[in-house]
C-alpha cells in the first residue's frame, strides 16, 4: 500500500469513526489521519483474532472503523480523567 493511499483510508477512517461515534473530540486533520492509521492496525489485529482477512477491500475500511472507534473511547476515558 502506498504512502498516499495509507492516508486517505485513514482519513476516511478516521472521520467515519468520529461521525458514528457520539460526543466531542476535538483533534484536528493530522490527528484524524493518525486516528484512522492506528485504528487500522488494532482492526487489523481484531479481525485476525476472530480470524477474518481484512487486508484492503471494504471488510479493512470497516475493521479500521472499528479500531478508531475504540481508540476514541479509549482516549476519551484518559481524557475524562485527566480532567481536561
Amino acid at each position: 500500500m502506498s504512502f498516499i493511499w495509507m492516508i486517505i483510508v485513514g482519513l476516511v477512517a478516521g472521520l467515519l469513526a468520529r461521525a458514528i461515534k457520539p460526543g466531542s473530540d476535538p483533534m484536528g486533520w493530522i490527528m484524524t489521519i493518525v486516528l484512522g492509521i492506528v485504528g487500522a492496525l488494532v482492526g487489523g489485529f481484531l479481525a485476525s483474532l476472530i480470524g477474518i482477512n481484512a487486508d484492503g477491500r471494504f471488510t479493512g475500511l470497516i475493521f479500521s472503523v472499528i479500531g478508531a472507534i475504540i481508540l476514541l473511547f479509549i482516549y476519551e476515558m484518559i481524557m475524562s480523567k485527566r480532567g481536561v
